[in-house]
């Protein structure tokens, strides 16, 4: 397996986590009461979607990592680990709220009934994005795999994370900003960390090109 295909690999997967999550977070927001179960079964199949493609990014990633920098494996490998328990966490919740509604003889609002999420979705998950983030941070800044400006970025949103890890204090009203189940604590944080992995997939994908013509003209 050369970095080539490793850093296509890390982009495409980026890429499609981020597209699904894109399409996920509005569907929340559709209905004011408990949404039918097509809208709720729809958007957790998107999360399903985008949580798996999201193990095979911070898999790659660790791998690019060995590939590029072997000083830095340990880095990668702690940043993999964080990621593929935050996407265990996420597919469990999904699992629970999926059960729920299929379950449930009329519409109902898992957001709020499956209270075994309320802090998988939130504070968890949270404080286990802010150290991915915060890992992948140093590795990028470390190591100049990507522009630098990816591993502040991903330093900024680690602290925004942290932030949401005391909101399992202030109660389970999803309309509210900072609660544990909170829309600022899940769909804002699912949001900004969509469009985060959208950017970097993309430039993660456009380096493998790059790279290979700097290195096409290294041979010349």
């Amino acid at each position: 397996m050369n970095e080539r295909f490793v850093r296509r690999l890390t982009g495409v997967s980026g890429i499609v986590t981020a597209a699904a999550l894109i399409v996920e977070v509005p569907l929340y927001f559709v209905y004011s009461g408990p949404p039918p179960d097509a809208n709720v079964l729809t958007r957790l199949l998107l999360g399903i979607v985008g949580i798996t493609s999201l193990a095979v990014f911070v898999t790659s990633f660790r791998e690019l990592v060995r590939l590029a920098r072997p000083d830095y494996e340990w880095a990668g490998s702690m940043a993999s680990a964080l990621g593929l328990v935050y996407t265990a966490i996420a597919l469990v919740s999904t699992g629970l709220e999926a059960g729920a509604v299929i379950a449930a003889d009329r519409p109902v609002d898992p957001t709020i009934t499956v209270s075994g999420t309320y802090i998988l979705y939130g504070t968890i998950s949270r404080l286990l994005l802010a150290l991915f983030l915060a890992t992948l941070g140093l590795v990028v800044c470390r190591t100049d795999l990507l522009p630098r400006w990816v591993g502040r970025s991903a330093y900024v949103l680690a602290g925004v994370n942290l932030a949401f890890v005391p909101s399992l204090f202030f109660g389970n009203t999803p309309a509210h900003f900072y609660a544990a189940n909170g829309w600022g604590t899940t769909a804002l944080m699912g949001a900004l960390l969509s469009y985060w992995l959208l950017a970097v997939g993309i430039l993660t994908y456009r380096s493998s090109t790059r790279r290979q013509v700097v290195a096409a003209s290294g041979d010349r």
